[in-house]
């Protein structure tokens, strides 16, 4: 029978991270411990540092920060692209009134 693949949240992720981070655990003390995968932790651990340097990870965040940071983004997004429509459909509105006028 195949392996349930298990999810953590974004909490749990972070308090891994920081155990390797700040508190001075090695690696595979904290897997062992929280029984999680090696590749996993490495993971978690790499994206906590660079959101602590400032960069927003293509993955979710894991810090509170660098979460704000994604949602503005997302919604810097949404807003330009509604903004593209509006000038099309204006543009499209303006062309077929010139054309009534004519």
């Amino acid at each position: 029978m195949a392996k349930k693949r298990r999810t953590f949240s974004k909490e749990f992720k972070l308090e891994a991270a920081c155990l390797v981070l700040d508190q001075g655990y090695s690696l595979q003390e904290a897997c062992r411990s929280l029984d999680v995968g090696e590749t996993a932790l490495r993971r978690w651990v790499q994206q906590l540092e660079l959101e602590r340097n400032g960069e927003t990870p293509n993955a979710k965040a894991l810090t509170p920060e660098q979460q704000k940071i994604q949602e503005l983004e997302a919604r810097i997004n949404r807003l330009e692209r509604e903004k593209s429509i509006l000038k099309k459909a204006t543009a499209l509105l303006m062309s077929e009134e010139m054309n009534n006028i004519r």
